[in-house]
């Protein structure tokens, strides 16, 4: 730069340092309840096949369907009714011809029967049942392995446990799984500014809000969180992270980076340790950014801007994709989309906007908002996307094809 001043460093640059220095967390094995919003380490194969047995699909009647090849509404066919077979009923039971047995959805199904009757189409009799229509083999029955066979693969590494997963382990017999379990985040605000939220607000105060946001996008992004506030104490600072470190996979400031500040207590609580880089990135908003790693474990930090929008920004660019490397998973940039400005915007010389906007996508339109300062709640509340204005442009007007990054 020509007033001597450090050169900006591009966003993607910057992405590409942070993500050559996080490694993925061990993987662990773990009982199901646990293991859910975990990562597979290894393939998963069916130890048996689903189901593991013969089974009915419907409530009805068992019957060998032979036996009903005459039957019709005008002239059913009626059968003795045997017994009648439970769901989770292991005893040994057996139709022969000319007679039928009572059976559950899920029931095994007894020997000799080869097909199953829904009972709307019977007379739903108890001890002699009628048949108003005729059933190919095979009917309403749930053949051992027709959902996955022994040996199959159930789900393959890197895939993300989620309720469906979960059942499908559970379903197969597995009590435990190997998983990247999810990252635990913590997230440390800063500020004597900060007021808690619900406590009475004093002139020159405001209400924190940036822990829960960033708190509350870290678990939406796969991992658990918790959240501190600080006052403006170096020593509390670095205290605190410190404590952290036991608990947690990657840590996140908010506040206290800012360029030059008098104030930036994270800057001057973390400089000393030579393991915190601080540096202007090319992007607005979120130009200050930190980032190295705190502890013996070498701990990720991120030191995000403590205004909310460049502090939001950040986390999407730069905190998401470091915890999808945590658990291992690909850590390309999210698809973008293009879209055509309702309206120009502006951006700064030499720096990638990311500008709240309204994506209309049927329409492959898109609606910059007015409130594009950093510190805007309001207008980023109201986006569904960031519009991207590349670097090289200080404004793009009305009808100007963009590319777009839907907001979670």
């Amino acid at each position: 730069m020509s007033d001597g001043q450090p050169a900006l460093v591009p966003v993607d640059e910057h992405l590409a340092d942070v993500l050559a220095t996080i490694r993925p967390i061990r993987p662990v094995s773990m009982p199901l309840e646990a293991a859910e919003g975990g990562v597979l380490a290894e393939k998963v194969t069916a130890r048996a096949p689903l189901p593991s047995f013969d089974n009915s699909a419907m409530d009805g009647y068992a019957v060998q369907a032979g036996d009903l090849t005459s039957a019709t509404g005008e002239h059913p066919v009626r059968l003795p009714v045997r017994g009648e077979i439970a769901a989770g009923d292991t005893g040994s039971y057996r139709v022969d011809k000319g007679s039928c047995l009572r059976i559950m959805t899920g029931a095994l199904m007894p020997a000799g029967a080869d097909a199953v009757v829904p009972v709307e189409w019977t007379d739903g009799g108890t001890a002699i049942a009628a048949f108003s229509r005729a059933v190919p083999v095979g009917n309403a029955l749930r053949h051992r392995g027709d959902d996955v066979a022994k040996g199959a693969t159930l789900l393959t590494a890197g895939s993300r446990v989620g309720s469906v997963q979960l059942a499908l382990l559970a379903a197969a017999g597995q009590g435990q799984a190997l998983v990247r379990p999810r990252p635990r985040v913590a997230v440390v605000s800063t500020g004597n500014e900060l007021a808690e939220p619900g406590t009475p607000l004093v002139p020159g105060r405001i209400w924190e809000s940036n822990s829960f946001m960033l708190a509350a996008a870290a678990r939406a992004a796969g991992a658990v969180a918790q959240r501190r506030r600080l006052p403006d104490d170096p020593d509390a600072v670095l205290s605190t992270l410190e404590a952290l470190l036991p608990e947690a996979d990657l840590l996140i400031t908010s506040g206290g980076v800012s360029m030059g500040g008098e104030h930036d207590v994270v800057k001057a609580a973390l400089s000393k340790l030579g393991t915190v880089t601080f540096r202007k990135v090319a992007m607005q908003p979120g130009m200050p950014q930190g980032f190295g790693t705190l502890g013996p474990d070498h701990t990720p930090l991120f030191t995000l801007p403590g205004n909310p929008v460049s502090a939001y920004v950040s986390f999407l660019l730069f905190t998401a994709p470091a915890l999808r490397k945590l658990q291992d998973l690909p850590t390309q940039r999210q698809h973008l989309l293009t879209a055509a400005l309702t309206a120009p915007v502006r951006s700064p010389e030499g720096r990638r906007s990311y500008l709240r906007g309204v994506l209309d996508d049927a329409q492959q339109t898109v609606v910059p908002l007015t409130g594009q300062s950093s510190h805007q709640l309001g207008a980023l509340a109201q986006a569904n996307a960031l519009i991207i204005v590349p670097e090289e442009f200080t404004r793009l007007e009305a009808g100007t094809g963009v590319d777009v990054m839907c907001l979670p």
